[in-house]
């Protein structure tokens, strides 16, 4: 009995190893199918997502690519371009005796005005923001540059109270002033183009090169002439702050070119740009308006229509003045 007892005890903890043993061996062939099944599924999701990534990152290399390409796009002008230095050349004498002409504000100040040509640009939106900071109001002389990221900056020129006016639709020189006729092609398409994006048909403008310009071969009163039927404005400078030269500039000397200058005239017209190789003059402009916020004897203002202008070459303006 006793053997029969233990021999009974013996089959059965054999029956329990191998009840064990055959629940392990389920147990792993059961992981080695669903572990494989779950790695694919968490392998299917990572890639998913990663692909995901590379999309959206692929998506936005591309408008960056668009976005400098656009910036860019009127930056790339022909030989005959303001970077040669036409626009830093000496300011003639008329424009510096004309500003005689000029008289001080209501309250007694001398009024500045800080202009902007060539833009949009990679900085403007870091402009406006400087212009934001200290609460003044700017002029910008801008040219056809289009795509949405361009279009977004000239709508915030004009929402946050900044003029907006008209530099040339292709900032070519050998087109531009080809003729009396591809100069009024050039210069109306600009304006059709802001006043669809911004809502505002500027009527202010900056000759390319200035209205003194050594570039044309077709008397610059020609162009004046365009100008004043279609009762525009147009607006040089007698103060320039020097980043046309194409020649290497700090923001030190960008800021020093400017106020130097100021106690000359009654009203200064200052010529800078804005433009992807002008972080200089971006540096340069908290500078220029701390300098000149500090002076109790000095305004900055907007150009508008009603501003009186600085111009090189004197033609019978809209107003009827001389």
């Amino acid at each position: 009995m006793a053997e029969d007892a233990k021999s009974r005890q013996q089959h059965l903890m054999r029956q329990r190893r191998v009840a064990k043993l055959k629940k392990m061996i389920i147990a792993t062939i059961i992981a080695g199918l669903v572990l494989p099944i779950v790695l694919c599924i968490v392998l299917f999701v990572r890639v998913a997502s990663m692909q995901s990534e590379i999309t959206q990152l692929k998506r936005s290399l591309q408008e960056l690519k668009e976005q400098i390409s656009q910036f860019q796009q009127s930056d790339e002008t022909s030989d005959e371009s303001a970077d040669t230095g036409w626009e830093n050349a000496e300011i003639p004498q008329d424009a510096v005796m004309s500003d005689a002409a000029q008289v001080l504000d209501v309250t007694g100040k001398k009024q500045v005005y800080l202009t902007f040509d060539d833009g949009p640009s990679v900085y403007t939106d870091q402009i406006l923001d400087i212009c934001k900071q200290y609460q003044v109001k700017v002029t910008f002389f801008v040219v056809g540059k289009t795509g949405e990221t361009n279009e977004t900056i000239l709508r915030r020129i004009v929402d946050e109270g900044h003029s907006l006016g008209m530099h040339s639709y292709s900032h070519k020189y050998n087109e531009i002033y080809a003729s009396q006729e591809a100069f009024r092609t050039d210069f109306l398409a600009l304006q059709t183009y802001l006043e669809e994006v911004t809502g505002v048909k500027p009527m202010i403008a900056r000759f390319p090169g200035g209205s003194s310009n050594s570039v044309s071969k077709v008397p610059m009163e020609q162009f004046i002439a365009c100008y004043n039927e279609e009762q525009i404005k147009y607006f040089d400078w007698n103060v320039s702050c020097g980043d046309a030269t194409g020649q290497p500039i700090s923001a030190q000397e960008v800021a020093s070119n400017v106020l130097m200058h100021i106690d000359e005239h009654n009203t200064s017209v200052v010529l800078m740009h804005d433009g992807a190789d002008k972080l200089a003059t971006v540096e340069a402009l908290p500078v220029i308006i701390e300098a000149l916020q500090a002076r109790d004897d000095v305004v900055i203002l907007p150009i508008t229509e009603d501003t009186i202008p600085i111009q090189h070459i004197k033609a019978e303006s809209v107003t009827g003045e001389n």
